[in-house]
């Protein structure tokens, strides 16, 4: 599902499960898997999905299996979104299609996130599944969305195309199909010649306020599950 290869101190993670890449159990066990690895191997990090795919959130049949369930894999899920935010390497997002969901929230965590032209779709869409935004949630779609479009993403579910995406600030650059694992290496490799105690000291210190908060929100979660 999620497949690592290594080139020029380049980690590469391409998700690909042959549909929509959702996040499962398995799904998270494998990114962590792979984060620790490319912590002891690498000096960047990319995060790829398949063609015309980066992610179409969570894995629906886990939320069919009833509430505890469901409760497992958002906690899990939000674990991983946390870990990939406070990443100490450089992480960029190759987003090869449609983000959704928790697709996006990846890409939201990611420090550069390159994304393709097309006919694809970028959409929080909590609000149009009944959905509220833990802090979890709410403190990545602030901290990367530009203030301008928080409202139409997070409380009106809109759904963006690649050109709105790069607007309203869920990427950062566009580019054509056939260039985007490139130009994510270029970004890559450009990035892991900063010095790595620095990059990793001040993206912690520049999201601390928004780590403490999303960490507090998921030790809520986790405690009320509990009880």
């Amino acid at each position: 599902m999620i497949n690592f290869t290594l080139a020029d101190q380049v980690a590469t993670l391409r998700m690909d499960d042959g549909k929509a890449n959702v996040v499962g159990h398995a799904f998270i066990q494998q990114m962590n898997e792979a984060l620790d690895r490319a912590e002891k191997e690498a000096s960047a990090v990319i995060i790829a999905g398949r063609d015309n795919m980066f992610s179409g959130g969570f894995d629906l049949n886990e939320f069919a299996k009833g509430q505890d369930a469901a409760l497992r894999l958002v906690q899990g899920g939000f674990a991983m979104l946390l870990r990939l935010y406070r990443h100490p390497q450089p992480l960029i997002a190759a987003c090869s299609g449609h983000a959704i969901a928790a697709g996006s929230f990846m890409m939201l965590c990611c420090d550069t996130r390159i994304a393709v032209r097309g006919d694809f779709k970028h959409r929080l869409p909590e609000t149009a599944l009944g959905m509220n935004f833990p802090a979890v949630l709410g403190e990545l779609a602030a901290a990367r969305l530009s203030p301008r479009f928080l409202t139409a993403a997070v409380i009106q579910a809109k759904t963006f195309n690649p050109e709105e995406a790069l607007i309203a600030g869920f990427v950062d650059e566009l580019v054509e199909p056939a260039a985007l694992l490139q130009r994510a290496q270029e970004e890559a490799v450009l990035l892991s010649s900063l010095p790595g105690d620095a990059y990793a000291r001040n993206k912690l210190d520049c999201r601390q306020a928004s780590l403490q908060r999303m960490q507090a929100s998921l030790d809520d979660m986790l405690a009320s599950s509990i009880q």
